[in-house]
């Protein structure tokens, strides 16, 4: 059964076991799942990654199928589920459960996903699908929540709070929250307080940054540069973080000149990529070749040489090396 993130409230939880929220809106997902469905369960909730189910099946059941005395009822939640975990919710299916809802989490699944199509077309099951928000969805978000919490503040501040989420939700509670703590304390609250406290830098990390360099987004990689306060001490996490996601391209390209398919490689590659770093991960991919990625490693190892002799200038220096390898 499909229905529309918007059409949650028509859910008939006595009725209904197994979710299945799927897509790309982290925030709106996790909004979700805590106010409709956590909020249920004291302490009967269990949290599994698709990978330990499928390694341990029999220790899953046996939680599933089990109940303590003092159990009334619990809730299982799987982590970035993908269409290997089917057989097992079908498993699930045929033997039946009581007094416990399933949620399965996922990242995007296209249209002809055996997981998203189980639950489609069985009337048992619920899928959900959770789009991008919009900067007008973002918008109203947030004009709501500070007329709900007596907070004035002009609408070129809202757009400003918002432009500083990322069309990110969870973002933006973040930012929200700030402003509503900082409210109890002050019965006024300025522009410049709101500047001050979405801070966009919180936002942005090294693994961000370093990421649009190895993916020659130049657009992205500048804006996170130009709206992080970082420090001379953050240069050498920074260029280090670079000289592994860059080690991990050489390695991934030497595996595909040997089994010349991207995404097996991509699949077997130990440690595990997580699912939400693929999509940058074939970008980079295709931006470096071998002998390329292996330059750009060596001159990796001289940047940060010469950041080490040149403290003081640092971060002009590194600045400048990401620069260039994002627009080259």
């Amino acid at each position: 059964m499909i229905l529309k993130a918007f059409e949650i409230n028509k859910i008939n939880l006595n009725k209904n076991s197994l979710f299945l929220l799927h897509g790309e809106n982290e925030g709106y997902k996790n909004e979700i799942l805590k106010e409709k469905f956590e909020k249920n369960y004291k302490n009967q909730i269990y949290k599994y990654n698709e990978k330990e189910i499928l390694e341990n099946k029999y220790n899953f059941f046996n939680s599933i199928f089990s109940k303590s005395f003092f159990e009334d009822k619990k809730l299982i939640i799987i982590l970035r589920a993908t269409d290997k975990i089917k057989d097992t919710i079908e498993e699930i299916i045929e033997k039946g459960i009581e007094d416990i809802q399933i949620i399965i989490l996922s990242n995007i699944l296209e249209k002809k996903s055996k997981l998203r199509n189980l639950f489609e077309k069985n009337k048992e099951l619920v899928s959900i699908a959770f789009y991008p928000d919009t900067v007008q969805i973002l918008n109203s978000l947030t004009i709501n929540f500070l007329r709900e919490k007596k907070i004035s503040i002009s609408q070129e501040t809202v757009n400003l709070i918002v432009e500083r989420s990322r069309g990110n939700r969870e973002n933006l509670n973040n930012e929200l929250q700030k402003i509503e703590n900082f409210s109890k304390t002050k019965s006024k609250i300025t522009n410049q307080d709101i500047l001050k406290l979405t801070n966009l830098a919180e936002n942005y990390d090294v693994s961000e940054l370093t990421d649009n360099c190895l993916a020659k987004n130049i657009k992205k990689t500048s804006h996170i540069l130009n709206e992080n306060n970082f420090t001379s001490e953050d240069c050498i996490l920074i260029i280090r973080t670079l000289l592994y996601k860059s080690k991990r391209i050489l390695k991934i390209q030497e595996q595909i000149e040997k089994k010349n398919n991207i995404e097996k490689v991509i699949s077997d590659f130990k440690p595990p990529i997580f699912w939400k770093d693929k999509d940058i991960l074939r970008k980079q991919i295709n931006k470096w070749s071998l002998k390329n990625i292996k330059y750009m490693i060596l001159e990796i190892n001289n940047t940060e040489l010469t950041i080490k002799k040149n403290s003081s200038n640092s971060l002009n220096i590194l600045s400048n090396f990401i620069l260039t390898q994002a627009s080259n």
